[in-house]
């Protein structure tokens, strides 16, 4: 190896571990500000349907006041967003099955913001079952395949044993 093509392949692992660790910190900052980005409805009037921000004008929608909407609002996205860093971050093959409660989250937040609605966190459930039941059917098949997997791993690793005491009851 060249000693160009190594410092280049050095410079890029740098890079990458420069990457990952502010990846990593993002995360750390925004997983220890959650409490606070949840608690943040509390500064909304609850006495007002209306609220006048720097931002822009919330309106309560379906809600009795401001408050109550916020606090809605911050409940799901918060919830949106942890499952969603998770499913993001997490390294097992069954991270999939996080999909399920996000999917969830995701139809109840549509159901705060489209507060024409009626109802609240009540159908959303059956809205959500045509992404749910195919991930589903994939994570028990996967997990029947696995289980298939493993007790053929545990059939062959007695064949091996026995063998493995054949031979050494032979050498004796």
């Amino acid at each position: 190896m060249s000693s160009k093509l190594r410092n280049q392949t050095t410079k890029s692992h740098q890079t990458d571990k420069k990457n990952s660790y502010f990846q990593g910190v993002l995360f750390t900052i925004f997983l220890v500000s959650t409490p606070f980005l949840f608690y943040l409805y509390k500064y909304a009037p609850s006495e007002s349907r209306v609220w006048n921000t720097l931002l822009g004008t919330i309106d309560s929608g379906g809600f009795n006041n401001v408050q109550a909407y916020l606090h809605a609002m911050a409940t799901k996205i918060t919830f949106l967003l942890l499952t969603g860093i998770w499913f993001y971050t997490s390294k097992t093959w069954w991270k999939y099955a996080i999909l399920i409660p996000f999917t969830m989250f995701l139809f109840q937040l549509s159901g705060v913001i489209n507060y024409k609605e009626g109802y609240i966190d009540e159908f959303d459930f059956w809205y959500s079952l045509p992404i749910i039941l195919p991930i589903l059917i994939l994570l028990i098949y996967i997990s029947y395949i696995a289980g298939k997997k493993s007790s053929n791993d545990d059939g062959l690793k007695k064949e091996v044993d026995d063998e493995i005491k054949k031979l050494l009851s032979d050498d004796l």
